[in-house]
């Protein structure tokens, strides 16, 4: 394992930064190592590392979310209001219903296998929307319209609205009866992750207030309690529905309501976390791509992602409908809304496991789906979030006083 650890970290680094020097994604170097060094090419990642792959994924996912939350000021997501609720469910809809326009004539499939497909593709990726938003607060482009945090927050939200549905249209495929109260979950899970999150994070708060602590202690806390909240998760699977990750990035707003100067140093700490956390993640990710199945799926599977694509765009611009966004910053929040990675990785294969007809051409599509859009979608948020958002005012004063 630890020779496996080595070549990631390694080649991953070094793809990474000549990614970066072509002025492409990093995140697709690591991809292609992930590709490469996985078990559908040259084998050389330790069988007991890929079996701990999706834990690891986890970690990485919810280091992203912790620090997300650490730095989203609750106060800006007021201001955005409607837009950031729909942000939540309504581009998936969409995506899903795209689906199952376009899927069943041009792969000769189902509208249930369709369903399941898109519900599987139309969540967006967390762990490479999250760090792109982050540094655009840092950087104070499109701050002053809560641009960003918009993003952000709707990203972090809608894998728990697919994931809802994927088991429901999993269930029906599987001869089990449809039950409205999967559907019930989607809000309880959501407000119950919040309270929990929430509650823990104003406990930590006055913790921190009262017991000094060296900060990388403080990381410490932060990550095992929200271990133990994404635990809880599955520990409570099928009495409760709540939603860990929402929990995770819960207990950081709250932190940093009460704690604004402990969240910024804790947020440069897991920053740092993320380097790592990054490497681990998408090198993982492309582990998990085989090319088999995507060589396979051909034309028609390539012009399915970018048709579906086009009806999630077609979803933001409604939810974005009659804000006081510019054309161009509304463009921008289109093409942020692309990404797709983890869910995919993480949920990608089940339908073939649980033995449904449709599970190899669900698991072609996801690997088509992270292939396209993940490293597509990064590079057009950094070609177009200088040009299509604002620099705030406040930061560029700054600028100009440090020149």
């Amino acid at each position: 394992m630890l020779t496996s650890l080595a070549l990631i970290f390694l080649f991953g680094l070094i793809f990474g930064a000549l990614f970066q020097k072509l002025r492409l994604p990093p995140l697709l170097g690591m991809l292609i190592v992930g590709i490469v060094l996985g078990p559908y090419a040259l084998n050389w990642l330790d069988d007991s590392l890929l079996s701990i792959s999706a834990d690891l994924r986890q970690i990485a996912l919810i280091i992203i979310l912790t620090r997300a939350g650490l730095n989203l000021n609750i106060s800006d997501l007021k201001k955005v209001g409607r837009p950031a609720i729909l942000m939540c469910f309504l581009p998936a809809c969409f995506e899903i219903l795209g689906m199952l326009v376009l899927a069943p004539p041009l792969l000769h499939i189902s509208y249930l296998d369709a369903a399941i497909m898109g519900a599987v593709v139309g969540a967006v990726s967390p762990a490479v929307i999250v760090p792109k938003m982050l540094r655009l607060m840092e950087e104070g482009y499109g701050t002053k319209k809560s641009i960003p945090q918009l993003i952000l927050a709707g990203a972090s939200v809608d894998d728990v609205f697919v994931i809802v549905l994927f088991s429901s249209f999993t269930g029906l495929a599987k001869g089990e009866s449809f039950s409205p109260w999967r559907f019930a979950e989607i809000p309880i899970s959501i407000l119950l992750g919040v309270l929990l999150g929430a509650a823990l994070g104003l406990a930590l708060a006055f913790f921190f207030q009262k017991v000094h602590v060296r900060d990388s202690v403080k990381v410490l806390l932060l990550l095992s309690f929200s271990f133990l909240l994404v635990a809880l998760e599955d520990a409570l699977e099928g009495f409760v529905p709540i939603s860990g990750l929402i929990a995770v990035m819960s207990l950081g707003i709250a932190l940093q309501r009460k704690r604004d100067i402990v969240a910024r140093r804790l947020s440069l700490k897991f920053s740092k976390l993320w380097v790592a956390a990054e490497l681990l993640l998408f090198v993982l990710v492309g582990a998990t791509v085989d090319l088999h199945y995507a060589y396979a799926a051909g034309l028609p599977a390539v012009i399915l992602i970018f048709g579906v694509l086009l009806f999630r765009m077609a979803g933001v611009w409604v939810c974005l409908f009659k804000t006081k966004l510019l054309f161009k910053e509304r463009l921008f929040c289109v093409l942020a809304y692309m990404p797709k990675a983890t869910v995919q990785a993480a949920i990608g294969s089940v339908p073939l496991s649980m033995g449904l007809s449709c599970g190899n051409i669900v698991l072609t599509v996801a690997v088509l789906a992270i292939l396209i859009t993940a490293p597509l979608g990064a590079f057009l948020i950094d070609l177009t979030y200088k040009k299509l958002l604002t620099l705030n005012e406040i930061t560029e004063k700054a600028f100009d006083d440090s020149e």
